[in-house]
């Protein structure tokens, strides 16, 4: 009986990763579909040449990413698009969901900031109990004169949804700076734990 339980849980452990990975790709694949909608309808290529194009979804969203991201480093563009956000900004329901997502993902995604660039290791919310947490800042202005002392601003996400977390000021010397990548860092909260990377390939990765 023991070894037929094995056995199930070998094959699930196969099945369910495999199955997960699947969903989430075709979930994202239909998503990026929609943006076909965006089309005019008469400049579908259904209409004009007559026939369906397999994936022109996805290659539509990645022509407005593309288009979207020339317009962002243009300065007339760039003006708009901050018009766009001011405008967003103004709408109460609107403003506590965009403005949020929208700064996060310039934290995590932007190449000019050291933020998101360091995984530390802290003692939170206790000593004894420790938190993975990410580097956001060592500039801190007035609250750095207010401590004198050295101190890091870090994020502490929750899990498995790292887009919410916790904002917490650590004294330098009570950091540890971790070898393993952002990437590995959020694999491992979103996994609840379960995936943890190999300490032999973070040494293969100095």
């Amino acid at each position: 009986m023991k070894k037929l339980r094995t056995i199930i849980v070998a094959g699930l452990l196969v099945w369910i990763p495999l199955g997960l990975t699947i969903f989430v790709i075709k979930l994202l694949i239909d998503l990026l579909g929609q943006t076909y909608l965006l089309v005019p309808s008469a400049l579908r290529p259904e209409n004009l040449l007559g026939i369906e194009i397999p994936g022109i979804g996805v290659v539509t969203a990645i022509v407005l990413v593309l288009l979207t991201g020339l317009t962002a480093v243009n300065y007339f563009g760039n003006k708009i698009i901050k018009s766009w956000d001011a405008f967003l900004d103004r709408i109460p329901l609107i403003r506590s969901i965009y403005s949020p997502l929208k700064k996060f993902s310039e934290l995590v995604l932007s190449d000019q900031t050291q933020s998101f660039s360091k995984v530390l290791l802290i003692e939170y919310p206790r000593k004894g109990v420790y938190s993975l947490c990410f580097q956001t800042s060592k500039e801190l202005g007035e609250v750095q004169n207010h401590t004198g002392e050295e101190l890091v601003c870090v994020y502490i996400p929750t899990t498995p949804n790292p887009t919410s977390g916790y904002i917490v000021l650590v004294p330098q010397n009570e950091v540890k700076e971790l070898k393993m990548g952002v990437e590995d860092a959020l694999k491992m909260i979103i996994s609840l734990g379960v995936v943890v990377p190999d300490p032999d390939a973070l040494i293969d990765k100095e």
